[in-house]
């Protein structure tokens, strides 16, 4: 079952239904009630720094206990430096420098590259050999082109009544879709969801808002406990302009490039 909304939800609730727009209980990997050992959230918000009680579904609680437990070998402190590739042009397994910088091979009947849409282009060109000197799977020259990532933002309300934003999970209370699909009339492409969330922790809105000085706490108590914040998340179309290459000038400790995005990130 879905984490309570709150008061901070029930706001979000209200201003969309006066506006007419569609919204749901928003999806959260967070145990609303006890479950497999795991207890239920508490909603104290420490979602963004680790929650203290397992109760948030990290990959350290949710896969890798029961796939230790099923013998995988897991190894850390390991940077992959190429994926090994047999004479019948399969993956045998990953070469890679161990914590000490020597190199070894991890060997299995499946190879999967899942590095993200950096870290996975880039491995698969580190894997240059004779047999595939562009790059791994890389016969199309499209390895690393067509780079799509999410255009997101926040936007905070500040209300005049306490929202209990201290009060619950931090990444959703209620979301909308009402201008998920592609609208010619916006003059854009797809379109993009809106998530509402509690107020900032009191850490991070004292870094955001609250000058060092005499004006600190009139700043911080002016916003504390008043704030509800709409995370958006707008769709992005592939273009080949938009790319990943490895970076040659930018090596790591082990003379492996990084990668070098473009456009830019800063620009």
């Amino acid at each position: 079952m879905p984490a309570r909304a709150g008061r901070a939800g029930g706001r979000l609730v209200e201003g969309r239904g006066k506006l007419g727009w569609c919204w749901w209980a928003a999806e959260e990997g967070i145990a609303s009630v006890g479950s497999r050992g795991r207890p239920a959230c508490t909603n104290r918000g420490w979602c963004t720094f680790g929650c203290p009680q397992g109760s948030l579904s990290t990959a350290d609680l949710t896969y890798w206990p029961g796939a230790l437990e099923n013998g995988v070998d897991l190894r850390t402190n390991a940077r992959v430096r190429e994926i090994v590739i047999g004479q019948d042009g399969r993956a045998l397994g990953a070469r890679y420098y161990d914590r000490d910088g020597v190199i070894r091979e991890a060997r299995a009947a499946v190879t999967v590259v899942a590095c993200g849409g950096l870290g996975t282009p880039r491995l698969l060109l580190l894997s240059a050999s004779p047999a595939h000197p562009d790059g791994l799977a890389n016969s199309s020259g499209l390895v690393g082109k067509n780079l799509m990532v999410h255009v997101q933002s926040f936007a905070s309300g500040l209300f005049d009544e306490p929202v209990d934003g201290w009060n619950g999970t931090w990444g959703g209370t209620v979301s909308t879709r009402q201008f998920y699909e592609t609208d010619p009339a916006r003059d854009y492409v797809r379109g993009f969801i809106m998530s509402g969330c509690r107020g900032w922790s009191p850490l991070n809105l004292a870094l955001q808002i609250a000058p060092w000085g005499s004006g600190h706490h009139k700043a911080f108590d002016e916003r504390i406990n008043h704030e509800v914040s709409v995370y958006m998340c707008g769709e992005d179309l592939p273009e080949a302009s938009n790319r990943v290459e490895l970076d040659w000038s930018q090596l790591d400790d082990f003379g492996i490039p990084g990668v070098l995005p473009h456009p830019q990130l800063n620009e």
